[in-house]
């Protein structure tokens, strides 16, 4: 029996030792495979990322209040407020905003009960006719105000340029009913733009983010302060200090409704901020056409646009297009009798 034990003890612990040699010898499949959904894999977050990991695409993972990131938020400014229909680039202290007039975040004109015959056409704010806005603004001695001057005096983030409130008559365009459910309208240039704040942006991107940006650089924000409480403590010009000593101005729903003049420093010439963009027109100035009112418009193809509006309880409408520089316009009556006017700048 003696024999038999020690013989068994042997081959157990040959068996024992040959099997932790496989073990040994055996390829790492655990830690390559993928693990199961029911395992939790766990990784250092400051550990410098093996080549995978940098070619992987990141996920940003949400931050719990109260904990510190090593993450960092770029600050706001015009190189990064814009909306995804304008293009932007940054030079040295001047963000160039490109654009061509017409808002996607909403559609034109509807609503309008003063209406001067004038349709949005799409408008060539680009290159050396881009908006300029100030990246540092500085505060002026001498503020201007927009109460006679300053007929553009901001660009909302969707690319809209921003008027004063007061139209080329001296009258509140709002009150006036000469603007859309928006707060905008087309100029005698066709050209499409806002006369009371843009608010409805407010809903796009946040209530800490600005609306628009007026001339002088400063950030527009809507009808709340960026935490989301009252705004209170406006000057003259719609705009205030923050508790860090930062300016900005502010929407409001009574005049001058956006910023109402400039603090900022600009190049003031003949009553306006220079350089700024152009509206060209392509056609003579409209003329008021009392009791009209504007009830539709839509877009009928890339470059081809459709207002209706009513005048006596009948409906007429403005078919246009543009293409290749030339505009062409359709008047049709409520009879359906059709007149042709075309344009080429």
């Amino acid at each position: 029996m003696k024999k038999v034990s020690i013989i068994a003890l042997v081959l157990l612990l040959l068996v024992a030792c040959s099997g932790a040699d496989e073990v040994a010898s055996r390829p790492t499949e655990v830690a390559t495979s993928a693990p199961s959904p029911t395992e939790a894999v766990i990784t250092d977050p400051t550990a410098a990322p093996t080549a995978s990991e940098s070619d992987a695409t990141p996920v940003e993972m949400p931050v719990e209040e109260g904990t510190d990131s090593t993450e960092t938020v770029p600050p706001i400014t015009a190189c990064n407020a814009f909306l995804d229909n304008t293009t932007i680039h940054c030079e040295a202290d001047t963000a160039f905003v490109e654009s061509d007039g017409l808002p996607t975040t909403h559609d034109m004109m509807v609503g309008i009960v003063s209406w001067q015959q004038q349709v949005p056409l799409p408008q060539a704010y680009t290159g050396d006719n881009a908006w300029q806005i100030p990246l540092a603004p500085e505060l002026s001695d001498n503020p201007i105000s927009g109460a006679n001057d300053l007929f553009r005096g901001a660009i909302a983030v969707n690319g809209v340029p921003i008027f004063n409130a007061l139209n080329n008559r001296g009258d509140d365009a709002y009150l006036a009913g000469e603007l859309d459910q928006w707060g905008g309208h087309s100029g005698r240039g066709d050209d499409y733009h806002y006369h009371i704040a843009p608010t409805h942006l407010q809903d796009i991107v946040g209530i800490d983010q600005p609306i628009a940006y007026a001339l002088d650089g400063f950030p527009i924000y809507g009808l709340t302060e960026p935490d989301g409480s009252p705004v209170v403590g406006l000057d003259e010009y719609n705009g205030h200090f923050d508790d860090d000593g930062n300016y900005h101005y502010h929407a409001t729903e009574t005049y001058p409704y956006i910023n109402g003049g400039l603090r900022g420093v600009v190049d003031y010439q003949n009553g306006q901020v220079e350089p700024q963009p152009q509206a060209l027109p392509v056609r003579p100035a409209g003329e008021p056409l009392p009791g009209a009112e504007v009830t539709a418009f839509s877009q009928t193809g890339s470059n081809a646009y459709s207002l209706q509006y009513t005048l006596n309880n009948e409906t007429y409408t403005v078919n246009y297009t543009v293409e290749n520089e030339t505009y062409t316009f359709e008047f049709i009556d409520p009879a359906g009798n059709s007149t042709v006017e075309t344009y080429t700048p």
